[in-house]
């Protein structure tokens, strides 16, 4: 039995409606992904020459496509309900997944890609960005997404004596 002031919680029509913390994860990600690239990038040109460069370059761009919709997916629906958000995380990731497999493919063939360069960098890129991360992300409730900055604190004087 419940009273009329009592609300429930239905994850069918209830939808998100604050700030999306996915998406400024994902921002920070990308922007993260971006800084790093140069690097790998020229990692793979050592190895395994231009084709190296290039096929870490499209690894590069794969990864960060896939980390953008992966936020698009989650935002999207979070606002239409919660229940959508569930499966757009679920069903999002196996879609993301078959598009990783389908940019792969599409390129397999090519004079310029080199797939160790590839999957070497869509396999470190990921698993580095999001370990990179870790360090920027709060995992509080009170702060969803990414840590607040910290207030600087005007330095405190050293205690002084009481006068007699």
């Amino acid at each position: 039995m419940t009273s009329g002031s009592e609300t429930t919680f239905d994850p069918v029509t209830t939808r998100f409606t604050g700030a999306a913390p996915e998406v400024s994860v994902s921002n920070d990600i990308i922007k993260r992904g971006l800084i790093a690239a140069p690097v790998l990038i020229g990692i793979c040109a050592v190895i395994w020459g231009v084709d190296g460069a290039l096929s870490s370059a499209y690894g590069i761009a794969i990864v960060l496509a896939n980390f953008a919709l992966a936020a698009a997916f989650i935002a999207g629906a979070a606002r239409i309900s919660l229940g959508l958000m569930m499966g757009a995380s679920l069903f999002g990731y196996l879609i993301r997944l078959g598009l990783i497999f389908l940019a792969v493919w599409l390129v397999k063939d090519a004079s310029w890609i080199s797939l160790p360069a590839l999957g070497s960098t869509i396999i470190v890129s990921h698993l580095g960005l999001l370990v990179w991360e870790l360090k920027y992300v709060a995992i509080s409730l009170a702060y969803p997404g990414l840590k607040p900055e910290r207030a600087t604190k005007p330095p405190t004087s050293a205690p002084r004596p009481l006068d007699d």
